[in-house]
């Protein structure tokens, strides 16, 4: 069982997110410092969010690539820049790959990473959060109108999965990278 924090700084909490790939990744990164200076997370849509997990994390890993040998790697198309009401996080939103993005979490939010989140699953790629009332008007108008100047090709693959560990700091470690629909090595085997 994973315990709550650990010298290292490592807390129990886990997610899963596809990476975006540079340029489009790249751009997203700096847009996001833009709008959020203090931001280092690289860009990414998220499968499972956030989750304490009760097993072991390599238990876990072993989950997810299992499950995943079995899926088929799609692409996924960001469109317009939009912002969730409850939360104030401002997102751009996932057009093409929605539904996918959908089943995955669906099928991989079972087992030793199965967790009841606060809110329905909605696939999005975050520009920015935790802003104060004052600043969400003005970082949103400044979001829709730097996305708009984007000249990167707004379509991206999701072939890799990455299991990322939550810090007492608040940033995140990369533990395992998990390859969508491809066999899982057996021991003994080449």
């Amino acid at each position: 069982m994973q315990s709550d924090t650990d010298p290292g700084g490592r807390i129990n909490l886990f997610s899963l997110v596809a990476y975006i790939p540079d340029p489009l990744g790249g751009y997203m990164d700096q847009l996001r410092q833009e709008l959020v200076p203090s931001c280092r997370l690289r860009a990414h849509v998220t499968v499972l969010p956030p989750r304490p997990i009760s097993e072991e994390a390599g238990k876990a890993i072993e989950q997810l690539r299992s499950q995943l040998r079995d899926l088929v790697p799609f692409d996924v198309q960001a469109k317009d820049v939009d912002m969730f009401s409850i939360t104030s996080v401002v997102y751009v939103a996932v057009g093409a790959g929605f539904n996918k993005l959908r089943r995955m979490h669906d099928v991989l939010n079972s087992g030793a990473l199965k967790f009841c989140e606060p809110y329905p699953y909605h696939p999005h790629l975050t520009l920015a959060q935790q802003m104060t009332p004052e600043q969400i008007g003005g970082v949103y108008e400044t979001a829709r109108i730097r996305w708009a100047q984007c000249p990167f090709e707004r379509v991206f693959p999701v072939d890799v999965l990455t299991f990322v560990q939550g810090t007492a700091m608040g940033t995140w470690i990369d533990l395992a990278e998990c390859p969508i629909g491809q066999p899982v090595a057996t021991p003994g085997w080449p």
